[in-house]
């Protein structure tokens, strides 16, 4: 009872220690490791610094400056009068000062810069999972390609069984005379041809294992397990969800906020400044020498030279707003016949496993009476291999046709994204 106990506590170490992927794990964590994903986050940090920055535009701009010239004649009385005393400004002046300013309105020109950076952002955030969905893609063939390698190692094994059966039924029949030499070499090399077939798929499927780990980021040993999917009772209803019309709204969106920049564009600015400076000569250009001034008010400035323009703008937009509605069409289109091609083939996939069950029935009947009829001399050792193969080749094509129809099956989810 103590050794069927350990044995026990063994046998389920081992299975804990074997990991099972599934299909949607193996998606996590091919978006978690592939290098595009960190853009997702480089794009965020840009859109806030964007819009960050459009919002700094309300607050007050401060700015020194300063100036030194000579000129070739300056301002002088026309008159000299007796009871003043003006000689003229220097030809030689300065000028430094401090200026202030604060936007009071601006045509809702910070407005359409911070509502243009978030839609641009969008349209980035969108293209990295376009990018993402052909990674998806990626996986999903390697993975299928595994499945499809243990569907293949484990009807080999099968196969490895059956012959190994027949080549103790053929070793008996031998020594009691019925079959020769010839008979068991040819169940012999039946077998190693099997054996010769497991190590190839064994060794492809280590290559498509390390692919897998490659996209995914994480180790992936021989020994774990791909869980396959289960196989739905029906087609399930189509709607598409692909990140490409997620992209195309964004440009679109992109394309609503460009618009919406050029009315402001027509829209006056109202701002107030105050100046503080010292200068040579300075307000009072009467006063010889450097002073100190100051000055405050508002400035009113309304520009309509975007008018020459406007037209020839707008047009532009609408242009690359029918290109993306064309794009968005041309897309719908080839993603519904892709669908339709989907339906056809998972409908005839169906029907082929059907048949390949009938086929199976009818092969392992033959097969199980091939023993008796090499016994009694109406069959040769080469037609009953020839037999074994059939069944074999039966069960994998119908195995084959299972798994085939699974992965069309996740081929028409994959078109829609559902």
């Amino acid at each position: 009872m103590k050794h069927i106990l350990c044995l026990l506590a063994l046998f389920l170490a081992c299975s804990s220690s074997r990991a099972q992927l599934t299909l949607e794990r193996c998606k996590e964590m091919a978006r978690g490791n592939y290098p595009v994903i960190k853009q997702l986050s480089l794009v965020e940090q840009s859109r806030n610094f964007s819009v960050s920055n459009a919002q700094k535009a309300y607050l007050p701009q401060l700015s020194l400056s300063g100036r030194a010239q000579y000129q070739s004649d300056a301002t002088k009385l026309p008159v000299d009068l007796p009871s003043v005393s003006f000689k003229g400004l220097s030809r030689d002046q300065y000028d430094f000062s401090l200026n202030l300013s604060q936007s009071l309105y601006d045509g809702g020109a910070v407005s359409s810069q911070k509502a243009l950076a978030r839609r641009q952002g969008d349209v980035d955030y969108e293209q990295v999972n376009v990018a993402l969905y052909d990674v998806y893609e990626r996986v999903e063939e390697i993975f299928f390609g595994i499945l499809s390698l243990d569907e293949q190692l484990r009807e080999t094994a099968l196969l490895q069984d059956d012959l190994s059966l027949s080549l103790d039924n053929v070793l008996a029949m031998q020594r009691s005379g019925v079959a020769n030499q010839t008979d068991v070499d040819a169940v012999r090399v039946e077998l190693a041809k099997a054996r010769q077939s497991e190590t190839g798929q064994r060794a492809t499927r280590e290559a498509y294992l390390r692919m897998l780990a490659t996209f995914t980021g994480q180790e992936i040993a021989a020994g774990d397990t791909l869980v396959r999917p289960s196989l739905p009772s029906g087609i399930f209803p189509q709607e598409n969800r692909r990140p490409e019309l997620d992209l195309y709204n964004a440009r679109s969106l992109l394309i609503d906020e460009r618009l919406s920049a050029l009315d402001t564009d027509l829209r006056p600015r109202l701002s107030l400044f105050a100046q503080g400076g010292y200068a040579n000569p300075g307000l009072n250009i009467f006063k010889t020498g450097f002073q100190a001034y100051y000055q405050v008010g508002a400035t009113l400035s309304w520009n309509f030279g975007s008018l020459y323009t406007r037209s020839n703008d707008k047009h532009k937009l609408e242009v690359e707003r029918q290109s993306v509605d064309s794009e968005r069409e041309a897309f719908l289109l080839n993603t519904s016949l892709q669908t339709e091609m989907q339906g056809g083939a998972i409908e005839s996939l169906r029907k082929q496993i059907d048949e390949d069950d009938e086929i199976i029935a009818l092969r392992e009947g033959i097969r199980e009476k091939a023993d008796t009829k090499v016994e009694n001399g109406t069959e040769t050792v080469n037609e009953m291999l020839r037999d074994i193969n059939a069944v074999s080749e039966a069960r994998l094509t119908r195995s084959m046709h299972e798994l085939q129809l699974l992965q069309e099956i996740q081929k028409l989810r994959t078109i829609n994204n559902i």
